[in-house]
């Protein structure tokens, strides 16, 4: 049984039962539920929910900021709204971070966490990277390609056009939709660490990222791994940070294989 529906805070989700423990997707800043695409397909024969962020795809948002709580409290109201009481987690970028944030205030509700292409541990210079990045975003200067070329490899995204398409399409925002993607990013650009949330987490815990993510990068989730009470690592050969599209099999294996264990 698939659901693609609205729950009554006007969350926006695609839910698919198959008597499992649900996986459930977060995804990053400025995208949408479409970026999970690989990965649905992959998991068919399990429950899986994807769903829009706040001020992201098909979820409004009319709030002046945003902050993690906002999103746990979101991600919580849906699984009470599908009555889900035990989930598999899974957040890339944001997502990840939002995983983290939840997963240390509903811990009992975790059966498994996986965080892909996270951030830990900045330095003053990938901060300051970062940070760069939304300040032009917030001068509506186009960085949708710099972003897709940073997530994906150039003979990948030469290779398969309708996934340039797909991102192009998904990044080109409306006024107010633009609005909401400046909250989302401001809270990544200036997010800081916090190891008492790090540490309250028990919750058996894979972290994936790409050996070519350069915003990501593996020494980010070893240092993670070091700080998490049960946590593994795993770094996708060739992949970026988008490595769940691009190097999707590899990604889709090795979460199912944690999963199982």
């Amino acid at each position: 049984m698939s659901l693609s529906n609205f729950d009554l805070n006007q969350n926006y989700y695609s839910f698919s039962e198959n008597n499992s423990t649900p996986i459930v997707f977060i995804h990053g800043v400025g995208l949408d539920h479409q970026m999970w695409e690989p990965q649905i397909e992959a998991f068919k024969n399990y429950s899986t929910l994807t769903y829009d962020l706040l001020g992201h795809g098909k979820t409004p948002w009319s709030k002046e900021n945003l902050d993690f709580e906002d999103f746990s409290n979101q991600l919580n109201q849906l699984l009470n709204h599908l009555k889900l009481e035990k989930i598999y987690l899974v957040g890339f970028s944001l997502g990840s971070l939002i995983a983290l944030n939840f997963a240390a205030k509903y811990q009992d509700k975790i059966e498994k966490l996986i965080l892909i292409g996270t951030t830990y541990k900045r330095s003053d210079q990938e901060r300051a990277l970062v940070l760069d990045r939304y300040n032009q975003a917030k001068l509506n200067k186009p960085i949708s390609k710099m972003a897709l070329k940073r997530w994906f490899s150039d003979e990948y995204l030469k290779n398969h056009p309708k996934t340039y398409d797909l991102f192009m399409n998904i990044l080109q925002k409306n006024p107010d939709d633009h609005k909401n993607f400046l909250k989302a990013y401001k809270l990544f650009a200036n997010h800081k660490d916090d190891l008492e949330i790090i540490k309250k987490i028990k919750t058996k815990t894979l972290v994936i990222t790409g050996s070519l993510d350069p915003g990501s990068t593996p020494l980010m989730s070893k240092e993670l791994c070091k700080d998490l009470v049960n946590a593994d690592f795993i770094e996708i050969k060739n992949g970026k940070h988008l490595c769940s599209i691009e190097c999707s099999d590899d990604v889709n294996i090795n979460i199912e294989k944690f999963i199982k264990n």
